[in-house]
């Protein structure tokens, strides 16, 4: 295994954020150490990883001077490179276009902030984040920390990476089709995917027929993910979602557990589908009552998917000239954006179905957790793919039917609207992290949480310096 990992006896230690939130209150380290230990640590993996998009060290070691309040003072992390983050260009991933340094802080990034936590860097992301990896014709991958030559997932790559290789205790992602879970489930680490509006979104994400992107967190830990919820909540509160609240305990009750492993429209590979069925006997041997199922959406689901999710391409390119002037070339956009956009114009009869079956996704899923409390999938069909996999310089048919196989289990929960989470439960044969997804009904992220907590006591994960 060619491992990489900057964990060192220096500030950070091995410590999540959770544990350096005390140590900083006990003043035991410092806010400036903190940052500076980050600092060097991004530095050394950054140069194999290829993680950031934008390099905030000064202005990181300005913050640490004067942190803001709120329980993450002080906590090094990165934003990722959608997200508007007051004078720093957002260049989502792509050469189309030149970004101009943003007026403001998102809605997102606001609120982050707001938390206490002080940006070190903007990470990188695949185009607009399209694709399930992060791989660009002048910048490269970004590589998993475990192993060079492997992708670290999907559009919040760059996070997921910094955060497995030790660098910063949690990191902004998104997640439109999986951008949280994905990476997570690649490079070991905890991806929650909140409800639909449970956390603050920028302009763009609010401003899509069917809200399918949602914000939160990479971590190392689930009490970082509940932290980052429960401080989130306190900033911003959602009256039509029942509050998530301060979860810390492992939840003991026994749960009905709805077991998948065959994908909408794609199978998962017979290693994937040995390793959930072993999570699914953990889980029995816990106490739940598992049952095996079907797919709770036909295989038409995924074109549906596909369709909305090349709308968002199409527009992108029809607006381009008039949001980025002068500074757009449609030249410059990679083969997977283009034939997303290319496949939408051929197909754009079919969809309004497509939009009403995003819509109405969501009362399906209903039906299916009036019976169930869980639902326990893999979180991706396959293990993780190799460097040049999904090179987006490839023809988009292969791209798109390459990523397809890949990604068979994430979107629902976008269309949905619901919690999911991706949890580092099993190791594939090459000893790579191969993620172990959880979802549940709307607003029930303390439900998962409580699941996550108990796994996490019963089956410690991996960690990249063991």
């Amino acid at each position: 295994m060619s491992r990489l990992h900057a964990f060192a006896d220096d500030a950070l230690l091995d410590h999540d954020a959770v544990a350096l939130v005390a140590m900083l209150r006990s003043g035991q380290v410092s806010v400036t150490e903190l940052v500076e230990a980050a600092i060097a640590r991004t530095s050394v993996v950054d140069q194999t990883l290829g993680t950031l998009a934008v390099e905030l060290f000064d202005q990181a070691r300005a913050r640490a001077r004067d942190p803001r309040g709120g329980f993450f003072s002080g906590i090094p992390t990165v934003i990722k490179d959608n997200a508007d983050l007051a004078g720093v260009p957002t260049q989502h991933g792509t050469d189309a276009f030149v970004s101009p340094p943003a007026q403001a802080d998102g809605d997102f990034a606001r609120m982050f902030l707001d938390t206490g936590v002080i940006p070190i860097g903007k990470s990188r992301l695949s185009e607009f984040g399209f694709s399930g990896a992060v791989d660009h014709p002048r910048m490269g991958p970004v590589r998993s920390p475990w192993h060079h030559d492997h992708y670290a997932g999907a559009s919040s790559a760059g996070s997921a990476a910094l955060v497995a290789a030790g660098a910063v205790p949690l990191a902004h992602a998104n997640d439109g089709g999986g951008s949280i879970r994905i990476p997570a489930a690649v490079n070991g680490l905890v991806g929650l995917k909140p409800t639909r509006d449970r956390v603050p979104q920028d302009k763009l994400s609010r401003s899509m027929p069917v809200r399918i992107v949602a914000d939160g967190v990479l971590s190392r830990t689930v009490r970082d993910t509940a932290a980052f919820l429960r401080e989130s909540e306190r900033i911003y509160r959602n009256p039509r979602l029942a509050p998530v609240g301060d979860v810390t305990e492992p939840l003991r009750r026994p749960l009905r557990i709805a077991v998948v492993t065959e994908g909408v429209g794609r199978s998962s590979t017979p290693e994937v589908r040995e390793l959930t069925l072993k999570t699914a006997a953990r889980l029995e041997a816990m106490g739940h009552r598992v049952e095996h199922i079907d797919p709770p959406v036909p295989d038409s689901f995924a074109d549906h998917f596909l369709l909305y999710w090349s709308m968002l391409s199409l527009f992108l390119v029809r607006t381009g000239k008039r949001t980025h002037g002068e500074s757009w070339d449609p030249s410059k956009l990679d083969n997977l954006t283009l034939g997303l956009a290319r496949h939408c114009e051929r197909n754009l009869h079919k969809l309004p179905l497509a939009t009403a079956v995003m819509a109405g996704s969501e009362l399906v899923s209903r039906r299916h957790y009036a019976k169930y409390d869980v639902t326990l999938t893999p979180t991706l069909a396959t293990a993780t793919p190799l460097v040049g996999h999904l090179d987006p310089t490839r023809d988009y048919e292969e791209i798109i039917d390459r990523m397809m196989d890949w990604v068979a289990f994430t979107p629902l929960q976008n269309a949905t609207g619901e919690p999911a989470v991706s949890l580092p439960l099993a190791t594939t044969s090459q000893g790579l992290p191969q993620g172990m997804q959880l979802g549940a009904g709307r607003g029930q992220e303390a439900l998962l949480l409580g699941l996550s907590y108990a796994l996490e006591e019963a089956h410690p994960w991996p960690r990249i310096q063991d």
